[in-house]
This record gives structure tokens, sequence and C-alpha cells, in this order.
């Protein structure tokens, strides 16, 4: 039977372990748990450790899913991409879907395809034949997550 000053000894291992993976960027709590479990730590220790990393706002979904969102905007994505960007990380429901819609309004949607555009826009004019050009700019920013909405008023507003 182990004595509770090994207990306590493994929580604060994974504690610091916890800290030392936040120091490099902020985390989802779904992130953290699992680089902790991958390391090896007991499940009680691991929600020990996140359970207090919380407390001290050392992770915040919220504000990280902010944080995020920021970065895939700038990378280009539109929202459906960003949607699937934040289920991949685990996160699922309507506050994200809020911290979405507050961090992008559709006008910033069309702006960034309009941007991600003009950066790619050299690949589009070799095409000759303006209904393919137009099929492959589509097929371009369907695939960065861009809705169909925006794609159209983009390509009938260029």
């Amino acid at each position: 039977m182990a004595s509770d000053q090994q207990l306590n000894s493994n929580y604060r291992q994974a504690f610091n372990t916890a800290l030392r993976i936040l120091t490099g960027r902020d985390h989802f709590k779904s992130e953290l748990i699992h680089k902790l479990k991958q390391r090896g730590f007991a499940a009680d220790d691991i929600e020990k450790a996140v359970t207090e990393c919380e407390r001290l706002n050392y992770i915040n979904d919220e504000r990280s899913a902010r944080i995020y969102v920021e970065q895939l905007v700038r990378k280009g994505y539109g929202l459906k991409r960003i949607d699937y960007e934040m289920n991949n990380k685990g996160l699922k429901g309507e506050r994200i879907r809020n911290i979405i819609s507050e961090s992008v309004s559709s006008a910033d949607e069309l702006e960034g395809a309009r941007r991600i555009l003009n950066k790619n826009s050299r690949r589009f004019e070799r095409e000759q034949d303006l209904k393919k050009r137009r099929d492959k700019i589509y097929r371009f920013l369907y695939a960065r997550g861009f809705l169909p909405e925006t794609i159209r008023k983009l390509m009938n507003n260029p």
C-alpha cells in the first residue's frame, strides 16, 4: 500500500509536468489530460493536477478557444474548417459555436477568403478557361473551410 507521501509525490510530479507542458502554449483541458496520460500518470493524479491548473487559471478552455480561433483565422481558414478543428480538439457544443460566431463574422470570413485568394492568385491565373478557373477557386476556398455563400459572394464581387 502506497503511503500518503508517495501519493502526494505522484500528484506533485503530475502537476509539475502539467506546468512544464503549459509553459509552451495554452492547452485545452482535454489536451493536457491526454499528454499527462501519455506520460504514464495515474488518473487520480491527473485529475487533481488538472483541477489545480483550472483553479489557478493556468488552463481555461474558453480563453484557449478564442486564441485558437484567432490563429486559424490568421492561417486563412473559413468557418467550417474552424469548427472542424475545434471538434478535433474535443471542443464541441453551443459554447464553442458561440465563441466562433463572436470571433468571426461573415464579413471577417469574406475578408479572409479574399486575402487567401489574393495570396494564392498566381496558381489560378494560369488557367485560361474562365469556368475551369472559377471551379478551381471554388474548390480551393471550399477545401479551406469557407462557406459556399462566402465563396459565391467573393466570386461575384472580386
